[in-house]
């Protein structure tokens, strides 16, 4: 699970039947910044699904890969990111971030 921030919201002009009722936000991974570095060029933007009604600018963890289609079983979903949880705050000891450094 990763931290993201949750960037916008996505539109579907055709869906496909299992996404009926879903939300799709973007996010951009944010656990560089939580541990005090400079955000690196080649971030890549994430879609992920949403149940728990993030909002832009929110952080949330976020499950990806195969896990991520793991809260719909037995249904099948195509879903590669799934939002997992929405933090309120988030504190980092510093010397903990000493320590990983």
């Amino acid at each position: 699970m990763q931290v993201y921030r949750v960037t916008g919201h996505v539109t579907l002009s055709r869906v496909h039947p299992s996404f009926q009722g879903c939300r799709l936000l973007t996010a951009e991974s944010h656990g560089h910044v939580l541990l005090g570095k400079e955000t690196p060029a080649d971030s890549d933007m994430l879609v992920i699904w949403d149940d728990l009604g993030a909002s832009v600018g929110s952080l949330v963890a976020v499950s990806d890969g195969a896990e991520a289609a793991q809260p719909f079983r037995p249904a099948v979903k195509p879903v590669d990111a799934y939002c997992a949880a929405i933090f309120d705050a988030i504190h980092i000891d510093p010397k903990t971030v000493e320590q990983i450094e």
